[in-house]
């Protein structure tokens, strides 16, 4: 399936073991990793195509079904379970109604998804017609080629989804090398760096942004410091905390975003990636609320990024308007195709 900006193959968690090591064993086959093209698997030889959820019933009072994303290495051999994806979280709830594991309603149906990969609920609204799941629409996304029905995504307590803290290092802006950086951690620990401050305008294409090979390389040496501080430990394998350039909007939005997945640029804006800057928007002193004009609403956030911009609203408690509550933003699914993947 497609998922937002994003695809790989959706498994049953039935299917696999439960053992982590068994199991990323498993999934480098389906993708093919090890070789740069994933010749010997599905996978598309890019970090947004090299994705797999995997799915099934919950135990959990809170949640219907239970989703477990994994981001499987394309030239390495190398699966990572830490982060989160919110794109393929977009077909998570179609796939929990296809294959019988939420039993569809009316005219939309709501599914209750707990991430295994932070232990967050985030509610799916889909639609549904005649117990089928609606894909067909109007609603276009940055980043995907076609429109299709709208699935609401609603993040419920964004904060703190890997190390537990809003802002794990203690601090809303520090220093790390000299460059002024906020280490956040809502629905995905992110580091978020002026674009200025390396050099860049924040305008680049992905492609400008990922062949400055110098520029990467201290980018790759600023994130893995914050892991450090983060309370992540040695992130050189993770793909956690990822980095974000930072910069004044240029359209009319909220604000503008370069987003790393970490180790080439995202030609959109991943969908947790975007919940991190939409809550450290809240705060003028982070590097995303210095870029901020005050007293801007921030209700509705709008973030540009290379291909267009994603829109999030914000649910922030009354009494403290820096406590985000819940988030939602709307993306869109396609499924492609349904099959057997064959282990050698």
């Amino acid at each position: 399936m497609r998922g937002g900006t994003s695809r790989g193959p959706y498994l049953r968690l039935e299917d696999l073991p439960n053992d982590r090591e068994a199991c990323a064993a498993i999934l480098q086959h389906i993708m093919g990793a090890g070789h740069e093209l994933q010749l010997d698997g599905i996978g598309g030889g890019n970090s947004l195509t090299s994705k797999v959820a995997m799915v099934g019933r919950s135990d959990c009072a809170e949640a219907d079904v239970d989703y477990l994303f994994a981001q499987v290495g394309i030239a390495e051999k190398k699966v990572d379970f830490s982060p989160n994806c919110g794109n393929m979280l977009a077909g998570v709830a179609p796939f929990a109604i296809e294959t019988g594991l939420v039993m569809p309603q009316a005219c939309s149906t709501l599914v209750r998804i707990r991430n295994l990969n932070t232990n967050k609920i985030i509610h799916a609204q889909v639609p549904t017609v005649d117990g089928n799941v609606v894909y067909d629409g109007d609603t276009l996304i940055s980043g995907a080629p076609n429109p299709a029905a709208p699935i609401k995504l609603t993040f419920i307590d964004v904060q703190g989804a890997k190390t537990g803290r809003l802002f794990p290092t203690g601090h809303l802006l520090e220093e790390i090398d000299g460059i002024a950086v906020t280490c956040i951690d809502a629905a995905m620990p992110c580091v978020l760096i002026h674009a200025s401050d390396l050099g860049k305008t924040g305008s680049e294409t992905p492609a400008e942004l990922d062949s400055d090979e110098v520029f990467m390389a201290r980018l790759e040496k600023l994130r893995q410091q914050a892991g450090q501080r983060m309370g992540l430990g040695d992130v050189s394998e993770q793909v956690i905390p990822k980095p974000v350039l930072l910069s004044a909007a240029r359209h009319g939005g909220t604000l503008q975003a370069r987003y790393f997945v970490p180790q080439r640029c995202h030609k959109a804006l991943a969908v947790t990636g975007s919940i991190a800057i939409a809550t450290a928007a809240g705060f003028p002193e982070t590097v995303a609320g210095q870029l901020i004009a005050p007293a801007t609403e921030l209700s509705l956030v709008q973030i540009e990024h290379p291909t267009g911009s994603i829109d999030l609203e914000v649910v922030r408690d009354e009494l403290n308007p820096a406590q985000v509550k819940a988030v939602s933003l709307l993306r869109t699914a396609r499924k492609i195709l349904s099959g057997t993947v064959f282990l050698p």
